[in-house]
């Protein structure tokens, strides 16, 4: 794990990262089948035994849905610091997610190596596009909570855009840049957010205001925008129109493995850093894909210690586009995401977002 951190987060190659990985999976799995009895008994289950090596890919997954009916964790609960839960629509189940401090601080280290490769090593100032009331409650921590919070640490003179009413303050916007003209700066939102109160307030309102020296970080899904048929690079170029923004990025992550998230690179590819890996598993017999085929999404990481998250199977139908060859020269598979499975629970940060 020290390796990890000295090193560029996309620098490990296929055969690297299956050796390492075949060896932290086996001591997390480990670990949470000696401290969780649930896991314990699903592990039984699956008949799977850590009594020899086996490959990444071989390791047991658990469906996602999981953290919404138990309670998995896998140290006393004495030494959870944070509860984190997931987004969710008006009487879902939300997944709670129990870290200690380690897996805190990991995740927390792991965000900012990660997004450091897209911002630059120096702290931004930072426009957050979202209303400050979100972050009030720090003890029981929501997805889009804790994913205003974990990307703020990334920035400075933080100012938020929205107001208590997810309206947009347009001259909070403007005293930020007039602040800091001449300057790169973070803008941090969830996808519908910055396209329901952002954008279209602008084209309201009749503004035109320029960030063309602002790097933006978004992520939290497209459904809700799909029945206005905008997909990411309609967004991306109307963002660009109204605000001469160019540098936009999507990210993918899920609040079961928070810190270990897949960016978007300069070429529009999602792309999975040394702290993760994807597989996708046919949603018929979960049997392994190859690339190209789609499936259901695996998502695996090396970071969490105190629950046992780090192999897990989500509800998202995506596929493999390639490894170790994106065009941008950054290591890891790269993957597109098709959309959820029929009947799934909507559960992204943008797309549980119920307007007033």
């Amino acid at each position: 794990m020290d390796k990890l951190w000295e090193n560029p987060p996309f620098s490990m190659n296929r055969c690297e990262k299956s050796e390492f990985y075949s060896e932290r999976l086996a001591e997390l799995t480990k670990r949470h089948t000696d401290g969780c009895e649930l896991y314990q008994r699903l592990l039984k289950n699956f008949g799977f035994s850590l009594d020899k090596r086996h490959k990444p890919e071989e390791y047991p997954f658990i469906p996602v849905r999981l953290f919404k009916d138990y309670e998995l964790l896998s140290v006393d609960k004495s030494e959870i610091v944070k509860t984190m839960t997931s987004s969710g629509t008006t009487g879902q189940m939300v997944s709670r997610i129990f870290l200690d401090r380690t897996t805190s601080a990991n995740q927390t280290k792991a965000l900012v190596k990660i997004t450091s490769e897209f911002l630059g090593k120096s702290r931004l100032p930072m426009l957050i596009i979202d209303s400050k009331k979100v972050v009030s409650d720090r003890k029981l921590f929501s997805a889009r909570g804790a994913g205003i919070l974990g990307f703020s640490m990334l920035g400075h003179n933080l100012t938020y855009a929205l107001d208590e009413n997810m309206e947009l303050d347009i001259e909070t916007v403007k005293s930020f840049l007039d602040r800091h003209k001449g300057e790169d700066i973070f803008l941090f939102g969830f996808t519908y957010m910055i396209w329901a109160h952002f954008y279209k307030t602008l084209l309201k309102l009749d503004e035109k205001i320029d960030l063309s020296k602002g790097i933006l970080l978004h992520g939290g899904g497209f459904k809700k925008l799909q029945d206005e048929a905008v997909d990411n690079e309609t967004y991306k170029s109307e963002l660009n129109r109204v605000c001469q923004i160019e540098r936009i990025y999507n990210y993918y992550g899920m609040v079961e493995q928070t810190g270990s998230i897949f960016m978007e690179c300069e070429h529009g590819r999602l792309h999975a850093s040394n702290f993760s890996d994807i597989f996708i598993r046919n949603p018929k017999d979960f049997s392994f894909c190859e690339k190209g085929e789609k499936g259901l999404i695996q998502l695996v990481s090396v970071l969490p210690e105190s629950y046992p998250g780090h192999s897990i199977l989500t509800e998202d139908i995506g596929e493999i586009t390639g490894e170790d060859d994106c065009p941008c020269g950054r290591f890891g598979k790269t993957f597109k995401i098709h959309g959820r499975i029929k009947k799934a629970e909507v559960r992204g940060c943008s797309d549980t977002y119920e307007q007033r």
